[in-house]
């Protein structure tokens, strides 16, 4: 199966490109503008079956969305002037993975910890709670092992939460919040299958909503 990475430049001249990238609703509009570039009728989870994990990155030029999928994303099924679009397939990084190999990496991810049953009772713990800071950064160099990976550098940076609406459910009263974190380093490949999987399904929740794509490039030895 053939993995997809693709860019979408939005055009900061279309109205529904800004409509989609700002406002409290974003997340929710990205999210249907991200699963429409794919075939319809694809069951009762179509991320799951395509596999789809994306990013927004605010950059100079406006906001990108970077796209990963086991199904090519169509940009046929773009609105006019909406943004341009370009795919290259994923599979030659994924098969370059090997022990010992130097790595940037980049990942937004919503950090959280799952209190046992007598620990939220005690302390009237949600069953999910939000990691910050410290916290969030710890999260994820436990995260970082658990990927393949051994970390050298790790910057973290929190970014704005987003909320999603619960399922069955689309009031504001009744939604998802998930805190994100960016987390970007260099680091060295330990089991390239482990990063391999951790790559095509992603990690940590918020999924749908911008949360889990790791993105990596290679990096000069660390000195």
């Amino acid at each position: 199966m053939t993995h997809w990475l693709a860019r979408l430049t939005l055009n900061p001249r279309c109205e529904q490109a800004r409509r989609d990238a700002t406002g409290p609703d974003s997340p929710v509009h990205l999210h249907r503008r991200v699963m429409s570039l794919y075939p319809d009728d694809a069951g009762p989870d179509p991320r799951a079956r395509f596999g789809v994990l994306y990013r927004a990155e605010e950059t100079p030029a406006g906001v990108h969305l970077i796209i990963q999928s086991n199904h090519k994303p169509d940009p046929g099924r773009l609105p006019t002037d909406y943004g341009t679009l370009t795919t290259t397939s994923l599979d030659p990084l994924l098969d370059a993975l090997a022990p010992g190999r130097h790595i940037h990496y980049r990942c937004v991810a919503s950090a959280v910890r799952k209190p046992g049953a007598t620990t939220r009772a005690a302390y009237n713990l949600p069953a999910v709670v939000p990691l910050k800071g410290t916290a969030a950064a710890e999260w994820w160099m436990r995260q970082a092992e658990k990927t393949g990976i051994n970390a050298h550098t790790a910057q973290h940076e929190p970014l704005d939460p987003v909320d999603s609406p619960r399922p069955g459910n689309e009031r504001r009263a009744q939604r998802i919040r998930h805190n994100r974190t960016r987390f970007e380093g260099t680091a060295t490949i330990t089991d390239p299958d482990l990063l391999r999987t951790r790559i095509i399904e992603g990690i940590g929740r918020g999924k749908p909503y911008g949360c889990g794509l790791l993105s990596i490039a290679p990096a000069r030895r660390p000195v």
